[in-house]
Order: structure tokens, then C-alpha cells, then sequence
């Protein structure tokens, strides 16, 4: 996705957890973040707790919303999916896009990876790996209009 592309529908969801959300649900209220994880990756769950902390800090300001993207036919096991979530305590809402509906209208390849929405749905940061939440905050904080 090109920076200032809309956010695509979140159609296509095998299954939500923690409440199912649609892109009209988040546009004029406050900036969302969208993403990415998938139970078999490793340097997600290294991550999560950071993005747990990030969740938490920003949730009167920010809509957090996870994707879970199978990797592999392991990665299909909706019970795995729910059991992995909750030992690492993401509660914001899961799409499960096990038919890579969502990751495909992402044209998303990695694991973990972010996306920052603006208040309208326009894409206004991407990044992708286990590192880096400084960026993310840097990024989130400048959409929010926070000064640092």
C-alpha cells in the first residue's frame, strides 16, 4: 500500500474475536492502527507486549485493531488462534483472515507488520518487522497532532 491510499473495507474475515469492527466503524472519530501478526511467527510474540503497552497508552485516542494472517496450515486453527491471543493478551478486536482476503487488499507481506490510518482513513505510516516501536510512536504521535 502507497502512503495516502484509503484504508480497504475489513471484509473477509473467517472469524472475528473481541468484537467485529468495519472501516465505517473508524473513519472521523480517531486514528487507527492496523496490525498484522500471525501465531506461528515468533518475533510477533516477542512484539506483543509492546503493542499491548502502545494499545493502552493510546486507547482513548487510537483504534487498534489485529490481523491475524496464517503463515502456514498451522496457522488456520481458530482455537490456536483465540488460545496464542489471549496468553498474549490482545484484546483489541482479531480479524482472522485465514483466506488472506484482508492481506491481500493490504498487498501485506510481513509479519508483525503496522499500519497507520489518520482519522479519514488515509494510510500515513507502514512499517514491518519486530523492532521499532519507537517509529511507530513517532509516527502515531505526529498523525494525533501530539508534539515531542
Amino acid at each position: 500500500m502507497k502512503l495516502r491510499t484509503p484504508m480497504p473495507e475489513l471484509e473477509g474475515a473467517t472469524t472475528w474475536f473481541n468484537g467485529e469492527v468495519s472501516k465505517s466503524d473508524l473513519m472521523g472519530g480517531k486514528p487507527t492502527l492496523i496490525h498484522f501478526w500471525s501465531i506461528s511467527c515468533g518475533l510477533c510474540k516477542e512484539a506483543m507486549p509492546d503493542v499491548n503497552e502502545f494499545r493502552d497508552k493510546y486507547k482513548d485516542k487510537l483504534n487498534v485493531i489485529a490481523v491475524h494472517m496464517p503463515r502456514s496450515e498451522k496457522d488456520l486453527d481458530l482455537d490456536e488462534i483465540k488460545k496464542v491471543a489471549d496468553e498474549h493478551d490482545i484484546v483489541q478486536p482479531i480479524f482472522v483472515d485465514n483466506q488472506h482476503k484482508l492481506t491481500d487488499a493490504f498487498d501485506n507481506q510481513y509479519v508483525p507488520s503496522y499500519y497507520v490510518f489518520d482519522e479519514e482513513g488515509q494510510l500515513r505510516h507502514f512499517q514491518a518487522g519486530g523492532g521499532g516501536m519507537k517509529m511507530l510512536t513517532k509516527r502515531v504521535n505526529r498523525v494525533l497532532g501530539i508534539k515531542e
